[in-house]
């Protein structure tokens, strides 16, 4: 098993910045590829950057030049730095790891974003 914790949310102003953080826990070492998706009211849960174990990244085309993930391999955490952002950003984000011996991988429990305009 793997347990995934965000940290990070809260409210800013349109044009501002938030990192988020995930810190995993338990068998790391299955974890594969780190994502963060986010889902806002009404709309369906979107992949918004992956990072692989070596370190590649990719991202929606609605964040790019806007958002950096990133991770730190000897602490089990991965970031998303999140700059110029904008209402259409505000919804839950969660990280999510694809993992050796999961069909679906693990999921934290998400943490509010809300970009005031």
């Amino acid at each position: 098993q793997v347990q995934l914790v965000e940290s990070g949310g809260g409210l800013v102003q349109a044009g501002g910045s938030l990192r988020l953080s995930c810190a995993a826990s338990g068998s790391t070492f299955r974890i594969l590829r780190m994502n963060w998706h986010r889902q806002a009211p009404g709309k369906q849960r979107e992949l918004v950057a992956t990072i692989s174990s070596g370190g590649s990244t990719d991202y929606a085309d609605s964040v790019k030049g806007r958002f950096t993930i990133s991770r730190d391999n000897a602490k089990n955490t991965v970031f998303l730095q999140m700059n110029s952002l904008k209402a259409d950003d505000t919804a839950v984000y969660y990280c999510h790891a694809d993992a050796l011996r999961s069909a679906t991988g693990y999921w934290g429990q998400g943490t509010q974003v809300t970009v005031s305009s």
